[in-house]
């Protein structure tokens, strides 16, 4: 009787799996990984094989991701960024790393995350530059997709078909108040009590605000707004001066990421509750671009220091 040989999944799967995802496109994929195109289709066949579901959609010439795909895709990624990190450490005894990388980053990880992970990156890799520009959600995902930046740090974007997100953990916004304002003693806080307090937020036009909307709607509470400033360190500097008298003796409340949060004794970081806007932070770049190898080092360190941080 004959049985069937069965190899098993192989690295090489998920690298051919990870590209297609990355490009969504049979042809792309196949030429970043210098294969043919039959020979990735036939080691995605392999792999949907072995996991027992269907991995892409093929409708004609379009690609996309099924559920199974999605999730695959979102507990691999750190396995093959291991694998990644281990192959840079032997290759930089080779020599070197130069070049250029272009960041874009939002406001509220500017403060804390992006300096420490160019700090961390530039420790290791001193002859690269790197280049970061503070920018709303929209504005990176724009510049990602016309090929002005070559990574961002940023939210997950509404249209994904031009990018790809790498979720990297979950952040929750919190009521950020002087030390002696009257919720200042408060642990927590619900969204509905923030109703009617003298509030300054983000514009409407970035995505943190608008999530913020959506949460204040949900709890039938409407702040009053009586400042909006783009940039997470005034809004800070606002909320501190408020507390001290500079602002004319004003309680003024702000909703800011949890990692705004750099320790001041003048403010207090309150979770919020019922419900608890939360986001999720990720590395993005555009899909099917060629990644230099500074730029996949330095997603490596952000990762690194987003983990380190995790730890403590």
């Amino acid at each position: 009787m004959m049985t069937r040989y069965h190899r098993g999944m192989e690295l090489r799967h998920l690298r051919y799996f990870e590209a297609l995802a990355d490009t969504l496109s049979f042809t792309r994929a196949a030429e970043r990984m210098h294969v043919t195109q039959s020979t990735l289709s036939h080691q995605i066949r392999q792999l949907e094989e072995e996991i027992g579901q269907a991995l892409f959609n093929r409708i004609g010439k379009r690609v996309t991701m099924t559920e199974a795909g999605e999730t695959l895709l979102l507990h691999i990624g750190p396995a093959l960024r291991q694998v990644d990190q281990a192959l840079h450490a032997v290759r930089d005894e080779q020599g070197p790393l130069a070049g250029e990388i272009r960041v874009g980053a939002t406001h509220s990880f500017n403060i804390r995350l992006i300096p420490q992970c160019v700090s961390s990156f530039l420790t290791r890799y001193p002859s690269v530059r790197v280049i970061v520009e503070e920018l709303s959600a929209a504005e990176i995902a724009a510049r990602l997709a016309n090929g002005e930046l070559d990574l961002g740090v940023s939210y997950r974007p509404a249209q994904t078909d031009a990018l790809r997100f790498e979720p990297l953990y979950n952040e929750e916004l919190k009521l950020v108040v002087a030390a002696n304002h009257p919720m200042a003693g408060r642990r927590r806080a619900r969204m509905v009590e923030l109703h009617g307090l003298r509030m300054v937020l983000l514009p409407r036009y970035f995505a943190t605000r608008q999530l913020l909307d959506e949460c204040f709607r949900a709890a039938g509470a409407e702040p009053l707004v009586i400042a909006e400033l783009n940039s997470i360190a005034p809004m800070l500097e606002l909320v501190r001066q408020a507390g001290v008298g500079s602002a004319g003796g004003l309680d003024i409340a702000a909703v800011i990421g949890e990692s705004a949060d750099l320790g001041n004794e003048d403010l207090r970081f309150i979770p919020l509750e019922s419900p608890t806007p939360q986001r999720t932070p990720g590395l993005l770049w555009r899909r099917g671009a060629p990644r230099a190898v500074a730029v996949k080092y330095f997603a490596t360190a952000v990762r690194r220091v987003v983990e380190s941080m995790e730890k403590r």
